[in-house]
């Protein structure tokens, strides 16, 4: 099974090129898969996991969502991280940033299979760490996602490996940049059919963590079926408290090939734009045929309160955000297929 998970994994790199990005009066589609974005000031920044060298993330800037895209004036500007300079070798994936304040921001990420955070004095990094280590090394763990509750307390969501992907929680101690194993647990199991899709047969596998509080509520967005599946998909989770019990909203998924037309359309972050609004930046396979280069989306989301006092939360495919770069700007053209995710299949 491995060896036929790889060499899939092989072709569909080999069959990654520039010709399957829109291009459009000289920009491009984004190759940018597992993103995200934060706006500060009047600008819009975005990373997420993809394929330069040197290995690490690079960043975009715009002043609108759609674009143009750019790099910084300086390669200072442009790598908000690179290999060497915080843990981490190869398999460097879904960034998260967290601002302490104006002058502290930390970049949450993977690499190597294990979390890690890194510091820097700007958004901009370079994102670094005094001593070069992962988060939590007891356990392969991914896709990290740090939240600051309204009291200050901190919570590590990722993913850990246990015959499948699953979303696990724990409280985070910033000071120290560990979680605190006694608060860890698990917040979903893989129980509707729509996540896991015979489409691509896989272990369960339920990813890309993103939690925000809306009057008081915990809404935990996640990701379900394997990446390469047609059906990757977001669905969402509420509760009362950060840590759990979770309750799955009844209409999930909430994007989907189903609802925006694209295949895998899934794993990305949560932010709020210049008009107030929320948004979901996710990403999307390269074609019908290609799961490579992955391709950024954003989508703003639509929030409807009930009678309970919770949201249900759906998008619109005709409000879909095709974001585009200035030709020439940002890594390589190919990305690096997660591979070794397949590791417990």
């Amino acid at each position: 099974m491995k060896q036929a998970l790889a060499l899939c994994g092989t072709l569909l790199l080999l069959a990654g090129h520039p010709a399957v990005y829109g291009q459009d009066s000289g920009r491009q589609e984004i190759p940018y898969a597992d993103p995200t974005i934060v706006l500060v000031g009047d600008t819009y920044y975005l990373t997420g996991t993809s394929s330069q060298t040197p290995a690490g993330f690079t960043v975009l800037l715009s002043d609108e969502l759609e674009g143009p895209w750019r790099t910084g004036t300086t390669d200072d500007t442009r790598f908000l991280l690179t290999q060497g300079t915080s843990y981490g070798t190869a398999g460097f994936w879904a960034p998260q940033w967290i601002q302490l304040d104006n002058n502290v921001w930390g970049l949450a990420y993977t690499a190597n299979e294990q979390t890690a955070l890194a510091w820097s004095d700007r958004v901009t990094g370079p994102f670094r760490q005094d001593t070069l280590r992962p988060i939590d090394a007891s356990a392969k763990n991914i896709d990290p996602f740090l939240f600051r509750d309204d009291d200050g307390k901190c919570y590590l969501y990722h993913v850990r490996f246990d015959h499948g992907n699953y979303i696990w929680v724990a409280e985070f101690d910033l000071q120290q940049g560990t979680i605190r194993p006694e608060t860890l647990r698990r917040c979903l199991d893989n129980t509707e059919p729509w996540e896991n899709t015979p489409s691509y047969p896989s272990v369960p596998i339920m990813e890309g963590p993103t939690v925000v509080k809306l009057d008081g509520v915990y809404y935990l967005f996640f990701s379900a079926n394997h990446f390469m599946n047609v059906d990757y998909a977001v669905g969402y989770a509420t509760s009362s408290s950060p840590l759990g019990p979770w309750v799955k909203h009844a209409e999930n998924p909430i994007i989907s090939r189903r609802i925006v037309g694209e295949n895998g359309s899934g794993h990305g972050d949560i932010f709020r734009g210049k008009d107030e609004r929320l948004y979901y930046v996710y990403h999307v396979h390269a074609s019908d045929r290609e799961v490579s280069p992955r391709r950024t989306r954003i989508v703003p989301l639509h929030l409807a309160k009930r009678a309970d006092g919770l949201y249900d939360i759906s998008v619109k495919p005709d409000a879909v955000i095709i974001p585009r770069r200035i030709l020439g700007t940002a890594g390589s053209n190919a990305e690096t297929i997660k591979l070794s995710r397949n590791i417990n299949k």
